[in-house]
């Protein structure tokens, strides 16, 4: 769900809003068929964990398709990417959790890797240039 820095294209964010819709689609489904089978016992971690990809992914990535399309700096998308997967799992992993009945203090490792990950990849993409415009030899 990366790409290279000097990537311009709207096919870029295309495909990334393909793979986020995807990842929706797919904890949407998880957890319908999850709580089917959770005799009653409901988690809203398990309910809502599809709203991470959707609000961070495919939402984002219909604006910048929408926009000039530009990748601002390729680890300010991969930070990005690791931090919404990081709050999607670990709603997951909390909801099957609390579903199961028990609790961990680990599961807080996933908010914070992912709040993190999410706050320096901002950071990242503010404070690194702009390489889209830069010639390679792969983009004369």
């Amino acid at each position: 769900m990366f790409a290279s820095p000097a990537e311009t294209t709207k096919s870029t964010w295309v495909r990334i809003t393909i793979r986020y819709l995807l990842a929706t689609i797919f904890c949407a489904a998880f957890g319908a068929v999850y709580e089917l089978f959770s005799h009653g016992v409901y988690a809203y971690g398990m309910l809502y964990a599809f709203i991470f990809p959707l609000l961070g992914g495919v939402l984002p990535g219909l604006l910048f398709m929408k926009g000039n399309g530009k990748i601002l700096a390729g680890t300010a998308l991969q930070l990005w990417s690791f931090g919404i997967s990081a709050l999607t799992v670990g709603a997951l992993f909390s909801g099957a959790l609390e579903i199961y009945g028990t609790t961990s203090r680990l599961t807080t490792v996933y908010w914070l890797a992912g709040v993190v990950c999410l706050l320096l990849s901002v950071l990242t993409a503010l404070l690194l240039p702009d390489h889209a415009d830069v010639k390679t030899v792969a983009n004369p």
